[in-house]
């Protein structure tokens, strides 16, 4: 049986690690390489780095910051932020990062996604997806969270997959940081169609809620992204996962 992983999320506007609720009312946490240091030596799995005002401001990712946080970690390190063609991944899978996390671009032009598979393999791929519930209706966003697209989140994963994505990241912009829970319900639907791995992303509020998503028997992710919950010290990742083995849900301790 594979191992569930815990992925903290470094959300980074202007050069510093943010948080907020719903995608607005963002406030600074903290230094994102003393975060992602901390976060290795403490047993997280894999880190993502979103640079999550680069589409919207119209610029490239950090790549001085991510060759800045390649070089202080030893898990997995995905990337994303204003990733917009195969030569903007390429630059940044060469400054450290271990896949290539694309949003917006790839629901503008989902060219990208077999673009950077079929140079780099489809391993380097997370597509992410950030979808509001809307009148029963998952509807995909972008921009952050600031525009929405024509695009279902059910039928855009699995075009995702088609196309060469090696993992869905899927956040429910209604329980981004609210603490309330994840969508287990859109999560378990997601695992059921789709052959890749999904990673949960939006409502870590408790221990519990983490186990709720990765078993069995709740939402049957592959992975639980969360930040706030991580980087307030509300959850410490030792103990999360020593509560998960408890529950029977597979992890690296």
């Amino acid at each position: 049986m594979l191992t569930k992983r815990i992925i903290p999320c470094l959300d980074i506007k202007d050069g510093q690690t943010v948080k907020g609720i719903n995608f607005i009312s963002l406030k600074s946490v903290g230094d994102p390489v003393e975060l992602a240091r901390a976060y290795s030596d403490q047993g997280a799995d894999e880190l993502v780095f979103l640079d999550i005002s680069a589409t919207v401001e119209g610029r490239k990712t950090f790549t001085g910051l991510v060759e800045r946080i390649a070089l202080n970690i030893n898990i997995p390190f995905t990337v994303g932020g204003g990733i917009s063609s195969v030569e903007d991944a390429a630059v940044l899978l060469r400054a450290g990062a271990d896949k290539i996390s694309v949003n917006s671009s790839a629901v503008r032009n989902p060219d990208i996604i077999s673009g950077i598979a079929s140079r780099f393999g489809s391993q380097c791929v997370v597509v992410a997806i950030d979808a509001r519930e809307v009148d029963g209706i998952w509807r995909v966003t972008t921009h952050g969270g600031s525009r929405f697209s024509d695009k279902e989140l059910y039928s855009w994963a699995r075009q995702a997959e088609s196309l060469g994505a090696g993992e869905i990241l899927f956040t429910s912009m209604d329980h981004d940081g609210t603490k309330n829970g994840y969508a287990c319900e859109v999560y378990r639907r997601l695992s059921g169609i789709l052959d890749i791995p999904v990673i949960a992303s939006g409502g870590a509020g408790t221990a519990g809620h983490i186990c709720d998503v990765l078993s069995d028997d709740g939402g049957r992710a592959d992975a639980a992204l969360a930040a706030s919950v991580f980087h307030y010290g509300e959850i410490l990742i030792p103990a999360l996962k020593r509560e998960l083995a408890e529950h029977g849900i597979p992890v690296r301790l």
